[in-house]
């Protein structure tokens, strides 16, 4: 019976583990231009920006509407990785139930 859902957590767990990296990148990325370090006006780091804020944005307005930014700061990003890491883990514990 485990075989069956073993290609499906297999799978679950890779989009995870997907997504979890696109955060983490954007984060980084968000910092390399607030610090200056990459020019806002570069057209790479502006389409990347572009293309991973259609990836996350949805989902940090899903979060920010159960917790607002505090103080300014918007915690969103930081909420979405504790909660893709808990999936991934929740994930590797029910692949390893059902070997």
């Amino acid at each position: 019976m485990g075989a069956i859902f073993e290609p499906f957590l297999y799978i679950i767990g890779l989009l995870v583990d997907i997504y979890f990296k696109i955060v983490v990148v954007q984060i980084v990325l968000y910092w390399l231009i607030h610090f200056k370090v990459l020019e806002p006006s570069n057209k790479y780091a502006q389409k990347t920006v572009e293309v991973l804020d259609k990836l996350t944005v949805p989902v940090y307005k899903k979060i920010g509407e159960k917790i607002p930014p505090f103080s300014g700061f918007d915690f969103s990003p930081f909420i979405l990785l504790l909660a893709l890491l808990f999936v991934s883990r929740l994930i590797l514990r029910l692949s390893a139930l059902l070997v």
